[in-house]
């Protein structure tokens, strides 16, 4: 199993300190996370794309650029870009430099995006949502298939007659993963496409989408793939501390005023610290606690999944950067050996019952 982080690089105030945190600051401490992370063995580091005033990652690829030439074995991916309201020639030209910089350690997690600010700033309908990634997502598997492209064009793609798109990764092909937060629709197409899955739970109980898997795996079949080829990912959010109290007094002000403040601009209501703690218990979505209770719980989900790689999002709001490095050495030196001898132990079924 792989083991990974992914942030969305918070700036704003701290709620603990009252410390203003600039996109400056942030961007310098998210390069030495991800020296950290790559330092203490794990497999994975991942960037969202946001064009918001409270997350310093409008252009992943440039951020994870920093991070390639400061490592040495990470792969580093978005988590994700926006395919829908970016050009798809230009993302596989940034992932491809990125993949040249790492000597083949880029990865592309694509998806729709949860917010919706990209669209009106790059010239997009809202109404056309679906519509733009479906399109584009075909045509940056285009780019990646062969070096000289041909394409149609469509409703919102140029046609490209036979023209090179460079420079070319080092890898083969760049990894594309699908990124989804729970929609059939687009679980299957990415099961049709014979692309990786990442499932982002941050909500409710983990088992319940179990189903979303068995879906993606019956969708794969169906259309003559074999499910074993295509990875599955779960991404959710957690802490790590010494104890889950302590974890839960580290984490909960930073992700409750980031979640409060989000579930105003949606409708939802004020996430007070019991609902906070009631997300990390064993059947809950948020992986915070120790490292043996986070073990546990990894375990427990792959049980339920039979997920190939597992991404955590610690860095949710603005917290303290040596708090949170301390949370990454924990997942690292504790969680992942755990976790990788648990697995190489006792393999579990791709297909769990």
């Amino acid at each position: 199993m792989e083991l990974g982080l992914y942030t969305f690089a918070d700036v704003g105030t701290d709620p603990v300190t009252g410390d203003t945190v600039s996109p400056a600051q942030r961007l310098r401490n998210l390069v030495e996370e991800i020296e950290l992370a790559d330092q203490l063995g794990l497999d994975v580091f991942g960037l969202g794309e946001h064009h918001r005033p409270d997350y310093a990652v409008s252009s992943p690829a440039v951020t994870l650029a920093a991070g390639a030439v400061r490592t040495k074995a990470i792969r580093l991916s978005s988590a994700v870009s926006v395919l829908s309201s970016d050009d798809p020639i230009r993302v596989f030209q940034q992932f491809s430099t990125l993949d040249n910089l790492s000597n083949g350690r880029a990865e592309i997690m694509a998806g729709r995006g949860s917010f919706v600010e990209s669209f009106p700033l790059f010239g997009h309908a809202l109404e056309d949502y679906d519509t733009l990634f479906a399109e584009k997502l075909e045509l940056l598997i285009a780019l990646n298939e062969t070096e000289r492209v041909n394409w149609p064009g469509g409703q919102h793609t140029p046609k490209i007659d036979g023209r090179g798109v460079y420079p070319r990764p080092v890898q083969q092909k760049l990894p594309i993963w699908v990124a989804v937060g729970g929609t059939p629709q687009s679980i299957a197409r990415a099961a049709m496409l014979g692309l990786p899955l990442a499932l982002a739970i941050i909500g409710g109980e983990p088992h319940r989408f179990a189903p979303l898997f068995k879906l993606f795996r019956e969708t794969a079949r169906k259309f003559g793939r074999d499910p074993a080829t295509l990875k599955t990912s779960i991404n959710v959010h957690g802490f790590l501390a010494e104890t889950r109290k302590a974890a839960v007094d580290i984490a909960y002000p930073a992700h409750g005023e980031v979640m409060t403040r989000i579930g105003r601009e949606r409708g939802w209501g004020q996430i007070s610290r019991t609902q906070f703690e009631a997300g990390a218990t064993p059947l809950g979505a948020n992986f915070i606690g120790s490292p043996a209770e986070v073990t546990d719980k990894i375990l427990a989900n792959h049980e339920i999944f039979g997920f190939d790689r597992f991404v955590i999002q610690m860095a949710i709001g603005v917290m303290d950067h040596g708090k949170l490095m301390k949370a990454i050495e924990l997942f690292g030196t504790k969680v992942a050996p755990e976790v990788r001898k648990a697995v190489a132990e006792k393999p579990t079924s791709k297909e769990p019952a």
